[in-house]
């Protein structure tokens, strides 16, 4: 199979899709890995690199879109990208469709197969392709709050940890999947006094047995988080609903319960956000505030961490990529249940039902 990676254009997103280390077990298995020149520096990777594992150079992202049979990207494609997709091509990233009909109708237009590194599922119905990056965005998600704390970024001027004799901050997680693991982790690791909300007993009975003693558990309803925000000083949203847009967890009104330069951390952005007030911002400009309450809404909290981010993600996503280039993407996901439920778009058709019901279609 041709496979292509193109360099990633979204605002300040240097990840890419593909090492050199994964470029190399494509070509000893005889498939053609073309590259646009310079993908990979943003993650450190040189194209030399590339070179030594076997891929070839193109200069522009039109060469490698008009070349390859299969595009792997980490990011869904921009409006500059969708004129370069050729009916049938299959694109194998992150979609998020569910939070853009925009990019929804303009891949049916296109007549892509779209397979979402999102809602690929293993056995027990976990998400292996987003777990990584769930990971890494749950770790960010409280080192970013804490930096928007500061009072030069205009938070509460408060750190996070406290000091011996001074509180530490008040964070509250809502969610207690990946995201919201890996956040109290990292937030009851900075010394913070956490605050860990999910709607699943079972969920909770585990996390509190596993988190540190600064981290409390709490039934996540309406009630119990009204009850809190009073006295929080992070609110980080962690909450996914696979595939489908994210609910809103915290209205406009309860904005009024924080303080002024509280900080929300809305990780679902990507799915729509979980906060009323949330909408998407990049790294370039990453906060807004609305009554007083800063708002970190950044669509790709990964990319900020390119190496990192990009390491983690080939792991997860080389033996699937290498699997439908062995096998085709209808054969592949014939032998693999949970790979097809990756397909959301297929040659000008929503199958992925969550998608179709985000926009009455």
């Amino acid at each position: 199979m041709i496979v292509g990676i193109p360099k990633e254009i979204k605002n300040n997103e240097n990840r890419v899709a593909l090492t050199p280390a994964g470029a190399k077990e494509f070509t000893q298995r005889g498939h053609t890995v073309y590259l646009q020149q310079g993908a990979g520096l943003g993650s450190s990777f040189a194209d030399a690199a590339y070179q030594d594992a076997g891929a070839r150079l193109l200069p522009t992202a039109e060469d490698v879109y008009h070349t390859a049979e299969m595009i792997l990207k980490v990011k869904e494609p921009v409006p500059a990208e969708y004129p370069l997709i050729r009916p049938g091509q299959l694109l194998f990233t992150y979609f998020h469709f569910a939070s853009d009909r925009k990019l929804t109708l303009a891949m049916m237009e296109r007549k892509a197969v779209c397979l979402a590194y999102e809602t690929v599922e293993n056995n027990d119905h976990a998400l292996p392709l987003l777990i990584p990056m769930s990971e890494v965005a749950g770790r960010m998600s409280v080192q970013e709050g804490a930096r928007f704390l500061e009072k030069p970024q205009g938070g509460k001027g408060i750190l996070l940890g406290g000091v011996p004799g001074v509180k530490p901050a008040r964070t509250l997680i809502i969610g207690g999947g990946v995201v919201g693991y890996h956040a109290a982790r990292m937030a009851a690791g900075l010394g913070a006094d956490v605050t860990l909300a999910d709607l699943s007993p079972a969920r909770l009975r585990y996390l509190s047995e596993v988190m540190p003693p600064n981290v409390k558990t709490l039934y996540s309803s309406t009630h119990n988080l009204e009850q809190e925000l009073p006295a929080t000083d992070l609110v980080i949203g962690a909450v996914l609903v696979a595939g489908a847009k994210a609910p809103h967890l915290l209205t406009r009104p309860m904005l009024q319960l924080l303080k002024p330069g509280s900080v929300l951390v809305d990780v679902a952005i990507d799915q729509g956000g979980c906060f009323e007030t949330s909408r998407p911002t990049t790294h370039a400009d990453p906060v807004y505030t609305v009554d007083g309450v800063i708002h970190y809404c950044v669509a790709n909290i990964p990319g900020a961490v390119p190496q990192t981010s990009t390491l983690a993600l080939t792991n997860a996503t080389l033996p699937y990529a290498l699997k439908i280039a062995g096998e085709g993407w209808q054969n592949a996901c014939r032998k693999d249940p949970g790979l097809a439920k990756g397909l959301n778009i297929v040659e000008g058709k929503i199958v992925y039902p969550a998608v179709a019901e985000a926009f009455g279609l």
